[in-house]
């Protein structure tokens, strides 16, 4: 009979016991030789009924303790054969009883592991907050694979990634602190002020900001896709300035629009973010048509 695999040492033991739940899970994976399952697209991605393949795909990735359902409602206002995709991510909405990521390499590699088969058709990401470091450190996985790459980055209310953190670290702070900083960048007083909300909502909160908090930023070359920088007027945490630098990581077109708003515009000038993705998106499928035309015609 072949052996099982060794327990772990009292001491590995110890280490273990240590380690976030799905930090532990995976190296006891390691440990055994056992290569762990692709990950299931449908747990990641809240997509729309199976139907005609789209002519292109928004991957849309929340800010920090925020979760996919807030770009539920963006496909009816997007241009015809735009499939939006909200992100899925562990410790919110339907996957509240799994551990939020800690860490930003973690978590993007665990995306990269589960977006390939989605990767059929053209694709562009948008990430607020939280979610443009997120989008931005996936392309640059994308690129490294050799996997296909987005169409268009939509990037809002997080400084470029090369600038250092003019924040003080949050995350560790009591939680009073971290309401007031939420107040001050506009999320609106009865959720910070309704206790059953900030205690479901803290530990993922918490987790995501050490995992911004944490970022280290390596030097890459630009990535080819077009970039939208997005930022808000009365953002008191990134400026245009910060957003502007964004330019260095695109070696393609680069735009920066600022909205009306706070640190959450995203839902105070709704409209103007998505007149603005529409017409980028619009722009982008009109002209692969265009294209795949020209090709089938041989002109």
């Amino acid at each position: 009979m072949t052996p099982g695999p060794t327990p772990p040492a009292p001491a590995l033991r110890e280490r273990l016991a240590r380690l976030p739940q799905g930090e532990r899970a995976e190296l006891l994976r390691r440990l055994r030789g056992r290569t762990p399952a692709a990950p299931d697209p449908g747990a990641w991605f809240a997509r729309p009924s199976a139907g005609a393949a789209p002519e292109l795909r928004l991957f849309c990735l929340p800010y920090a303790g925020g979760g996919g359902s807030v770009f539920r409602s963006w496909g009816a206002d997007l241009p015809a054969g735009v499939e939006v995709c909200p992100v899925r991510l562990p410790g919110r909405e339907a996957r509240l009883s799994e551990p939020a990521h800690r860490s930003l390499p973690a978590l993007v590699e665990a995306l990269h592991r589960a977006i390939g088969p989605l990767l059929d058709v053209p694709f562009a990401f948008f990430g607020h907050s939280m979610g443009a470091l997120i989008a931005f450190e996936l392309a640059r996985r994308l690129r490294q694979a050799g996997d296909p790459r987005p169409e268009h980055l939509f990037l809002a209310a997080f400084r470029a990634p090369h600038l250092p953190n003019p924040n003080i670290r949050i995350h560790h702070l009591p939680d009073e602190v971290i309401k007031t900083v939420l107040l001050k960048e506009g999320t609106p007083r009865q959720v910070v002020e309704d206790d059953a909300v900030m205690r479901s909502l803290l530990p993922t909160l918490r987790a995501d900001l050490e995992l911004c908090d944490t970022y280290d930023h390596v030097p890459g070359p630009p990535l080819s896709a077009p970039l939208s920088a997005f930022g808000g007027l009365q953002d008191v945490r990134v400026s245009g300035g910060d957003l502007d630098q964004w330019r260095r990581h695109t070696a393609a077109r680069f735009r920066l629009i600022m909205l009306p708003g706070s640190h959450f515009f995203v839902h105070s000038a709704r409209d103007a973010v998505l007149a603005e993705v529409s017409a980028e998106l619009e722009t982008t499928v009109t002209g692969k048509k265009e294209r795949s035309h020209d090709r089938s015609t041989g002109e």
